[in-house]
Protein backbone atom coordinates (compact mmCIF):
# COMPACT_ATOMS: atom_id res chain seq x y z
CA UNK A 1 0.00 0.00 0.00
CA UNK A 2 1.10 3.41 -0.73
CA UNK A 3 -0.76 6.54 0.56
CA UNK A 4 -0.73 10.37 -0.81
CA UNK A 5 -0.71 12.43 2.89
CA UNK A 6 -1.73 16.27 2.46
CA UNK A 7 -0.79 18.63 5.20
CA UNK A 8 -2.60 22.13 5.19
CA UNK A 9 -1.59 24.96 6.42
CA UNK A 10 -3.96 27.14 8.28
CA UNK A 11 -6.45 29.05 6.20
CA UNK A 12 -6.86 32.80 5.54
CA UNK A 13 -10.87 31.89 6.38
CA UNK A 14 -11.61 28.22 7.97
CA UNK A 15 -15.30 28.58 7.55
CA UNK A 16 -14.89 28.86 3.39
CA UNK A 17 -12.03 26.26 3.64
CA UNK A 18 -14.35 24.08 5.17
CA UNK A 19 -17.35 25.00 3.31
CA UNK A 20 -15.54 23.99 0.10
CA UNK A 21 -13.63 21.15 1.33
CA UNK A 22 -16.94 19.37 2.33
CA UNK A 23 -19.00 20.33 -0.76
CA UNK A 24 -16.56 20.32 -3.59
CA UNK A 25 -13.19 18.98 -2.83
CA UNK A 26 -14.24 15.85 -0.45
CA UNK A 27 -16.35 15.17 -3.92
CA UNK A 28 -13.42 15.30 -6.49
CA UNK A 29 -11.22 13.02 -4.15
CA UNK A 30 -13.89 10.65 -4.58
CA UNK A 31 -13.96 10.11 -7.84
CA UNK A 32 -9.82 9.30 -8.37
CA UNK A 33 -9.69 6.05 -10.14
CA UNK A 34 -7.92 3.28 -7.89
CA UNK A 35 -8.58 5.31 -4.68
CA UNK A 36 -9.12 2.51 -1.47
CA UNK A 37 -9.54 4.81 1.38
CA UNK A 38 -9.84 8.61 2.15
CA UNK A 39 -9.28 9.74 5.44
CA UNK A 40 -9.56 13.39 5.97
CA UNK A 41 -9.00 14.91 9.54
CA UNK A 42 -8.72 18.29 11.40
CA UNK A 43 -6.09 19.06 13.57
CA UNK A 44 -7.30 19.52 17.04
CA UNK A 45 -4.13 20.02 19.44
CA UNK A 46 -0.57 18.99 20.24
CA UNK A 47 0.39 17.15 22.53
CA UNK A 48 2.38 20.49 24.15
CA UNK A 49 -0.45 22.87 23.64
CA UNK A 50 1.86 24.80 21.30
CA UNK A 51 -0.40 25.79 18.43
CA UNK A 52 -0.83 22.84 15.74
CA UNK A 53 1.65 23.30 12.77
CA UNK A 54 -0.86 22.39 10.39
CA UNK A 55 -4.70 22.71 9.94
CA UNK A 56 -6.44 19.84 8.31
CA UNK A 57 -4.64 16.29 6.85
CA UNK A 58 -5.50 14.47 4.49
CA UNK A 59 -4.63 10.76 3.89
CA UNK A 60 -5.15 9.27 -0.07
CA UNK A 61 -4.40 5.25 -0.03
CA UNK A 62 -3.91 3.35 -3.12
CA UNK A 63 -2.76 -0.40 -3.58
CA UNK A 64 0.47 0.02 -5.64
CA UNK A 65 2.88 3.01 -6.15
CA UNK A 66 1.26 2.32 -9.97
CA UNK A 67 -2.32 2.68 -8.96
CA UNK A 68 -1.50 5.63 -7.09
CA UNK A 69 0.41 6.96 -10.14
CA UNK A 70 -2.36 5.91 -12.86
CA UNK A 71 -4.89 7.82 -10.52
CA UNK A 72 -3.15 10.88 -10.00
CA UNK A 73 -2.52 11.36 -13.88
CA UNK A 74 -6.04 10.50 -14.69
CA UNK A 75 -8.35 14.06 -15.23
CA UNK A 76 -10.00 13.23 -12.27
CA UNK A 77 -6.61 13.24 -10.08
CA UNK A 78 -5.93 16.40 -11.78
CA UNK A 79 -8.93 18.05 -11.23
CA UNK A 80 -8.42 17.38 -7.61
CA UNK A 81 -5.12 18.65 -7.58
CA UNK A 82 -6.17 21.73 -9.56
CA UNK A 83 -8.81 22.79 -6.97
CA UNK A 84 -6.54 23.62 -4.24
CA UNK A 85 -5.62 26.40 -5.43
CA UNK A 86 -9.67 27.42 -4.61
CA UNK A 87 -9.43 26.74 -0.94
CA UNK A 88 -6.13 26.17 0.60
CA UNK A 89 -5.00 29.37 1.27
CA UNK A 90 -2.74 28.23 3.88
CA UNK A 91 -0.86 26.14 1.69
CA UNK A 92 -0.47 22.14 1.07
CA UNK A 93 2.18 20.14 1.89
CA UNK A 94 1.90 16.92 -0.36
CA UNK A 95 3.83 13.62 0.41
CA UNK A 96 4.05 10.27 -0.99
CA UNK A 97 4.22 7.54 1.91
CA UNK A 98 5.14 3.67 1.73
CA UNK A 99 3.03 1.58 4.16
CA UNK A 100 5.54 -0.52 6.44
Amino acid sequence: MVKIVVLYGAPQDAAAFEEHYASTHAGLVAQIPNLQRFEPARVVATPDGSEPPYYRIAELWFASEEDLGGAMSSPEGQATVADLANFASGGAQVMIAAVD
